[in-house]
């Protein structure tokens, strides 16, 4: 692949080109799903630089790295409302959502069991893992709504969206353990 041009002027009047050339406008709610993906994969960009100096991170660098793959694929099938064209390309699979689940069990076992509801924090990766979280939920309400009024590739974009969400929530929570730092727990009496 050769990128040699950044701006194409394309977009200049509110619209741009999904995958098999389609127009539509930037306001067109595909285009929020994809781009969602694309802002969750940047802010694990920011899990990533925080992950370096952590404890975790040599554990949990590496699953990051295939996420945002993963991640890269998904905005892909996103961006390609075509059926036949959708199937040419790198696609979410059940095996991607099993991996997540074996990655969630593989640190959920060391974790204190909850007795209240976390707060973000925890030290700079566990608080970005939590902010991919809510950028990953948003993303899978979006799908979700796109999927009630078009074909997106079947139910695997949002029960991937759906487990990531899960696995950042568990990763960042074992951050803040193996990094000892206090998770923030919610007070309900507090205010």
């Amino acid at each position: 692949m050769k990128i040699d041009k950044v701006y194409t002027r394309g977009g200049d009047h509110g619209e741009t080109s999904l995958i098999g050339g389609d127009r539509v406008s930037k306001a067109d709610p595909r285009l929020d799903c994809y781009g969602t993906v694309d802002e969750l994969n940047a802010t694990l960009g920011l899990v990533a630089c925080a992950l370096e100096p952590s404890a975790a991170g040599a554990h949990l660098l590496p699953i990051i790295r295939r996420v945002q793959n993963e991640l890269f694929n998904l905005g892909c099938e996103l961006a390609t409302p075509d059926p036949d064209k959708r199937a040419q390309l790198p696609r979410i699979e059940p095996r991607h959502v099993d991996a997540l689940e074996r990655d969630i069990d593989a640190v959920n076992d060391d974790l204190p069991v909850l007795r209240s509801f976390v707060l973000p924090g925890g030290g700079w990766a566990s608080a970005y893992f939590h902010l991919a979280r809510t950028v990953c939920r948003r993303c899978e309400r979006l799908v979700v709504a796109l999927a009630q009024a078009e074909d997106v590739g079947g139910e695997l974009p949002v029960r991937y969206l759906n487990r990531l969400s899960d696995a950042l929530f568990v990763w960042g929570r074992w951050c803040a353990w193996k990094d000892g730092q206090a998770e923030p727990l919610w007070e309900s009496r507090s205010t």
